[in-house]
């Protein structure tokens, strides 16, 4: 299984969770685990996915995905499970 971490990071408004789902979804990227929290009008999501079955190469998926971001004002980023854990190490 091929995984990678996504991050939604931005001013909460209505549909972020319905469009980054949506995309996921029409690209058939898996959910594997969530979470959101929303702290004095501020939106952050983590999402782990599986990618195994999506046509697209992970690239191709984060670069769509900062677009998608662009496009509805939220940070939108897309890594490697490995590059996160690695980045992300204490």
């Amino acid at each position: 299984m091929k995984k990678c971490i996504v991050t939604v990071v931005g001013k909460d408004s209505v549909g972020i969770i319905a469009k980054v789902c949506s995309y996921l979804a029409e690209n058939n990227i898996n959910i594997l685990d969530i979470s959101q929290t929303i702290v004095d009008g501020y939106f952050n999501m983590v999402a782990v996915t599986d990618v195994d079955n999506s046509a697209k190469e992970l690239e191709l998926v984060s670069e769509e995905l900062r677009s998608l971001g662009l496009q509805i004002g939220v940070d939108i980023h897309c890594q490697s499970q490995e590059i996160f854990e690695k980045m992300h190490r204490l």
